[in-house]
Formats: C-alpha cells, structure tokens, sequence
C-alpha cells in the first residue's frame, strides 16, 4: 500500500513553526507533496530521515513553489510541463515512478475581478495535455495539490454567492469536468460522492473555519486505469498551520 499526502502550507517557513515537523512524521506517507512552499533555494534545510526532496522554486521571491519528500527512489524527476509561459511560478514536479507518474501541482489562482483568468484557461489546457501525455507513455497518472478550484456546488459553503468568484467560474469548473471527460477520477468523490461539508480550504477572514465555510480544492485526481487500485481518501479536517489541510489517498 501507498500512502500519499498533499498540503498546501501557505508558507513552509510559516508552518514549521506550527507543528509542520510533527505533523509530518504523524502522517507518516510515501510520498508527500506540498504546495505554496513561498520559498527559495537555500532558505530552510527540511530534511526527514528516509526520504528524499525535490523542489520546484518560483522565480519570484516569496511566491508560489511546489515539493515532493518521498521514500521511494524515482526512476525519472522533471520540473514544470516543458512550455515557458508556464513554467517561471515553480508550480509542477513530476516523479516518474516503476508503474506511475507523481505529479504534484499548484493550479495558478483566477484572482480578484478575475484578471487571470484567461491565462488560466490557457493552462488548464496545456496542463491536461501534459497528463495525457504522460499517459500515453503507459503508465498511469496521479494528480495531486491545490487545483484552485471547486468543481460542484456540494463541493463549497455559499455556492450560490460565490459563482463568478475565482475558483468557482463556470469556466473553471468546465474545466475540472473536461479532465474527468478526458479519463480521471476524482478520488474523494469515487469513495464519498455525497459527502458534505467537507472541505480543504477556509478564508482566514469572517471566523471561516470556525464556521466550517470553506471550499474543497485540494484533490487527490488519478487516471482511469489506476481505479481498481484505489484504496481510500480522506481530508484531514483536523490538522491545521495553514488556511487548507492536508488531503490524502492511498494506492494497493
């Protein structure tokens, strides 16, 4: 069995300071991936005995970034999905695996009055492209991160006032549907598809988490033919140090 985790931090420097260390070997996952690790090079020497790092830095200084810890040697490791318009923010890495691809990602945010959100159409495409051709290489794929948005109205507190909010576009749920179209799962709704007020992500704003108003935007998302291979998902509600929690799947 596989046990993966996703979080994005927020901030990893911020969250060490918050228990990130227990929390970590609490979980006790193969692979751990991060998002948001707003980091660069140098900054902060995280190492856990018996895994090894990878990380995706953002040109810009305190922005963005992605991390992988794992347990389990790669065959192959790339950074970003091979197009330069996407590729300056740090938000991909790709662990080629003996029977899949890892792939830990941090989907760029629409932003307020939507002003990216064409660009993040551009990279919705480029992205599930990038997918489907790892696929195609034979192996199955697994997603996993802050896709930044929520795909159904089940899937957030307020849909009704947030539906031209970024993360809740038509637009961008088209999308999360159009990669289900194109052969995904996603995990969380395979083994709970009418579970409620469950979510990944809550405003540091209005006491949000408190109230339990938040959005489920962190997925574990894996290829068709990985199906019989999925285990369980859970999203863990309980750990806190970042305005998300942890997601998390397991793989037979």
């Amino acid at each position: 069995m596989y046990k993966f985790i996703s979080w994005n931090v927020n901030g990893l420097r911020a969250v060490c300071g918050k228990g990130f260390a227990d929390i970590f070997t609490e979980l006790d996952a193969d692979f751990f991936c991060l998002q948001e690790t707003k980091m660069q090079a140098g900054q902060l020497d995280l190492e856990f005995p018996g895994y090894t790092s990878y990380w995706n830095y953002a040109d810009k200084k305190g922005y963005s970034g992605t991390a992988i810890y794992t347990r389990h040697e790669p065959i192959a490791v790339t950074y970003g999905i091979g197009i330069d318009e996407h590729d300056h923010e740090g938000r991909v890495i790709t662990l080629e695996m003996e029977d899949f691809f890892l792939v830990c990602v941090y989907t760029p945010n629409s932003q307020d009055e939507l002003r990216r959100l064409d660009y993040r159409m551009q990279w919705e495409n480029d992205f599930r492209a990038y997918l489907k051709g790892l696929e195609a290489k034979g192996k199955g794929v697994i997603v996993c991160g802050d896709l930044n948005v929520a795909h159904k109205e089940i899937d957030l507190k307020n849909p009704k006032s947030n539906r031209r909010n970024a993360g809740f576009t038509d637009e961008e749920r088209e999308k999360f549907t159009q990669l289900l179209e194109a052969g995904f799962i996603d995990t969380f709704r395979y083994f709970y598809p009418e579970q409620t007020d469950i979510y990944s992500w809550w405003s540091y704003r209005f006491q949000a988490r408190q109230k339990n108003a938040g959005w489920r935007i962190d997925y574990f998302v894996t290829s068709e033919s990985l199906r019989d291979r999925l285990a369980g998902a859970r999203i863990h509600t309980e750990i806190f140090g970042s305005d998300h929690c942890p997601v998390e799947l397991t793989l037979k």
